[in-house]
């Protein structure tokens, strides 16, 4: 057996170990992901929930309580077509706007175009290695976390201290479990012994509060579900949270 493999000497030696045990197909958050984005993507007129240029409900909720800096900065992580990230720029936050996918960017650029909104800043990459300026009074994930794997929510966690503001609010949705089917409820350990995600994982109300224990709760519900006609999106289906640090 060679040898000439024993370079593992470092906690990121070691993530990057555990990403190459899943097939290629499943890499869907790292750069390799963003072949699999763009082809998700392609078609937008798919009947995908958040394919809709609404923002969520609780995103909204919270800036209508005041329970985010009026007028800060903002990062968007995984932003898709950009429905948050607008709705955050036009609450006057400056904004901004991070995917993987060329694809999700370049429609999430046309829409910001036609709505005029000029505060937002789009960047195509891995989050974890894109040059974000922080540090971001807010930090929202609007259905990233739950497509990573369980050993990049270290990663996550890192990202959220090395850019989240002291006293900065990080909001999140997220699969929410017994939902039939809408992210997976497999141990952490099975996703590794499958070489797959399963269309990412579900949580419990207690396992997102274990994995944000650090992050005083401000929040954490069911997102409330719309209508066609409703001017946010919400789904049952999602967990909504909101901490603070």
């Amino acid at each position: 057996m060679s040898q000439t493999d024993r370079t593992v000497r470092t906690v990121d030696d070691v993530l990057t170990l555990l990403d190459g045990l899943f097939s290629p197909g499943a890499d869907r958050w790292t750069e390799g992901g963003a072949e699999w984005w763009d082809g998700f993507y392609a078609d937008r007129d798919k009947p995908v929930p958040f394919f809709v240029d609404k923002p969520d409900e609780n995103l909204v909720s919270y800036v209508e309580q005041g329970l985010l800096p009026a007028g800060g900065r903002a990062l968007d992580l995984g932003c898709g077509p950009g429905r948050n990230a607008l709705y955050l720029a036009s609450a006057g936050f400056d904004v901004t706007a991070v995917d993987l996918s060329p694809a999700a960017i370049a429609w999430a650029e046309e829409r910001a175009a036609r709505a005029g909104t000029g505060n937002v800043r789009f960047l195509c990459g891995d989050a974890f290695t894109a040059p974000l300026d922080g540090p971001y009074d807010l930090v929202y994930d609007s259905g990233c976390f739950h497509h990573l794997p369980p050993h990049r929510r270290i990663s996550h966690l890192a990202l959220l201290d090395r850019v989240l503001a002291p006293g900065g609010r990080f909001a999140l949705t997220a699969f929410a479990a017994g939902e039939g089917g809408m992210g997976s409820e497999l141990p952490d350990a099975d996703f590794y012994r499958d070489g797959k995600l399963h269309g990412g994982l579900a949580y419990t109300d207690a396992s997102l509060r274990a994995v944000f224990a650090d992050l005083a709760e401000i929040e954490l519900r069911r997102m409330r579900a719309q209508s066609a006609d409703s001017p946010v999106f919400g789904e049952s289906f999602l967990w909504t949270a909101l901490f603070r640090r």
